[in-house]
């Protein structure tokens, strides 16, 4: 009998399993991942931002586990001697009418607690000597990290400290009991006191597994990035993000220093037909028809047709892509770019059409189920394990 069963080996997994194991030392933790390998899909495909938390509502557990967990993934990655780079961010506004967006931006990063600065086009200039802007907002907070490296030093510490790893595990089925839980596994069952659903891409369906029927639905959408060739690297020094657009929920194309040097641009957002599709082919009819059923996401599709075509057209059109990417820097051209892997986001979507905009975290009778952790959740992830602790320890009280 395990104390805590937790599946899902990404970045939130593992940060769950670390903090369990933590605040309990003697636990019997057993931690299962479906793939070969830890952290093989969000995380392993993540962009590598540790961010900041400027965009998030004020209150939200985004933008309070962001700030937070910027602070706390430096100090895991100083303390365990992993590379990271506190460079910055700027978020640039390229025409007048995106000053008011900007200026709202700068008061949610206020509202936020940030230390932020707002900076005209010769400021932008001195920071980011290529870009075209007229006005922005400097973030000194955001940085760069490879996320498969805090990953695999997560995992192990937790075998260090005395918790199980089974890969080539996905689980099957789950049966909540009084006073226990069964996890059925291709490799055996295992029982639990307690389980934690950390699945990313499939935690709507663990979640129903267990015997939750939440009202939504995760919905995989496919980003796209190129990336710059070694000779044009120099156009990007950090990062660089545009002013968001508010007719669409996500934050648009961008400019990313990795941690090894690489620049990446992008990315797009457009709907992926297998969850774990990387490629434009990849596609599995599950999961594509558990799209297609859901009324929500034809509202969704609804509500922002134009702009949803308009991602899909860049998909198809390095041309369009490159012009996208030009408002930034204008002197990028579709020969600077190579194609770079992608990246498929596990984003909630309700019944209503609407995406769910925070960590979405459902109190089950013997399990806790994280249905919704995209971005900002690498950065938030030691945040996110610390409040799953808290809400164990605030039970058996």
């Amino acid at each position: 009998m395990f104390d805590y069963i937790v599946v899902g080996g990404g970045i939130v997994g593992l940060s769950v399993s670390y903090e369990l194991l933590k605040q309990k030392p003697d636990a019997k933790l057993l931690l299962l991942e479906k793939e070969d390998e830890l952290a093989k899909h969000q995380t392993g495909h993540n962009s590598g931002v540790i961010h900041s938390g400027i965009y998030y509502q004020p209150g939200s557990y985004k933008a309070r586990f962001a700030k937070a967990g910027n602070e706390s993934m430096k100090a895991f990655c100083e303390a365990h001697g992993i590379d990271f780079d506190p460079c910055g961010k700027i978020i640039v506004a390229t025409k007048e009418e995106e000053l008011p967006l900007l200026q709202n931006l700068y008061e949610r990063g206020q509202q936020n607690e940030l230390v932020i600065k707002k900076i005209n086009q010769d400021e932008l200039r001195e920071l980011e000597p290529h870009v075209n802007g007229i006005e922005g907002i400097s973030v000194p907070a955001a940085g760069i990290v490879n996320y498969k490296q805090v990953s695999e030093k997560l995992g192990e510490l937790i075998r260090e400290a005395g918790g199980e790893i089974l890969l080539e595990s996905p689980v099957q089925a789950i049966t909540e009991n009084p006073d226990e839980v069964v996890v059925e596994t291709k490799r055996g069952n295992y029982k639990g006191k307690l389980l934690v659903n950390c699945a990313g891409l499939h935690s709507d369906r663990i979640a129903k597994m267990a015997g939750y029927h939440a009202d939504l639905k995760i919905v995989p959408f496919r980003g796209e990035y190129y990336k710059l060739k070694p000779e044009k690297r120099y156009l990007v020094k950090n990062l660089i993000y545009p002013v968001p657009n508010p007719d669409f929920p996500f934050l648009g194309v961008h400019f990313t220093r990795m941690i090894d040097g690489e620049v990446e641009a992008g990315p797009n957002a457009v709907l992926s037909f297998k969850r774990e599709g990387y490629r434009k082919t990849d596609f599995h009819v599950k999961d594509l028809g558990e799209t297609l059923m859901y009324k929500g996401f034809w509202k969704l599709a609804g509500k922002y047709m134009k702009e949803g075509l308009e991602e899909m057209k860049r998909s198809f059109s390095k041309g369009l892509f490159v012009k996208s990417l030009q408002e930034l820097i204008p002197e990028i051209t579709e020969d600077d770019l190579i194609s770079a892997p992608a990246g498929v986001r596990a984003q909630a979507l309700l019944s209503d059409g609407s995406l769910v905009d925070d960590f979405q975290i459902i109190d089950g009778k013997r399990s806790i189920h994280i249905c919704n952790a995209p971005s900002p959740a690498a950065t938030a992830s030691l945040q996110i394990g610390e409040e799953i602790s808290r809400r164990i320890f605030a039970l058996k009280s």
